[in-house]
């Protein structure tokens, strides 16, 4: 992976081939698919390729946990949604709608946000009819800390230090390591450092950044 074809958006991490169910399929058909395929969760598509909904496993498990008990009154208030999915015998009945999606432009970064958030594994990408076009995992959206350093350093050093830190107003030495940067050298204008920490973490691949930043000595003199 080159600094030129650094992953930025979800198009370049995620998956294309993407393993769905129907509103139709039956619920052991469900389970079995997740089984076979070694996944946890599956799109559920109308015909027109459309995501519908996720069906997870967790939509599944009501199922077992109510199959040989009577919930009391408490639970069952608590719990209508669980008790309905345990009715359930299709995936649109299972399945968790509307689904939670992403776009292939969106950021890694903000995928990650909505992930988070969501408490989620993985979102289906969807075209802008809202058809499926892949799927992206946790796993995917780290693929990014896999760069090289180098690539990394060079990147800052094109993208950052050029244009904010030029010489010979500065003279700012980049090296990584693991995906930790440091700064080192020269800087004129230490106003100017924060904004290049944003920018540096900005880099896909880099885990942290680090400053041995000192002014020129006439800036000290003045």
């Amino acid at each position: 992976m080159t600094a030129t074809d650094a992953p930025h958006v979800v198009g370049d991490v995620m998956t294309r081939a993407v393993v769905t169910v129907g509103t139709g399929t039956a619920f052991k058909d469900v389970v079995r698919t997740l089984q076979e395929r070694r996944v946890s969760a599956l799109p559920v598509l109308d015909g027109s390729a459309r995501v519908l909904g996720i069906v997870s496993e967790a939509d599944l498990l009501p199922k077992e946990e109510f199959r040989d008990s009577d919930p009391d009154r408490h639970t069952q208030l608590r719990r209508l949604s669980d008790l309905a999915k345990a009715g359930s015998v299709t995936a649109e009945e299972l399945m968790t709608s509307p689904a939670l999606t992403v776009t292939e432009d969106a950021t890694l970064a903000q995928t990650a946000r909505i992930m988070a958030r969501a408490r989620v594994k993985r979102l289906p990408v969807v075209d802008g009819s809202g058809r499926l076009i892949g799927i992206v995992s946790r796993s995917d959206l780290l693929k990014g800390f896999l760069r090289n350093d180098e690539d990394i350093a060079e990147q800052i050093r094109r993208e950052v230090i050029a244009s904010l830190l030029p010489s010979p107003a500065s003279a700012v030495r980049v090296t990584v390591c693991d995906g930790v940067v440091v700064l080192a050298g020269r800087v004129r204008d230490r106003t100017l450092v924060p904004v290049a920490a944003r920018l540096v973490r900005a880099v896909e691949g880099v885990v942290d950044v680090r400053f041995e930043l000192e002014e020129p000595a006439a800036s000290r003199r003045t």
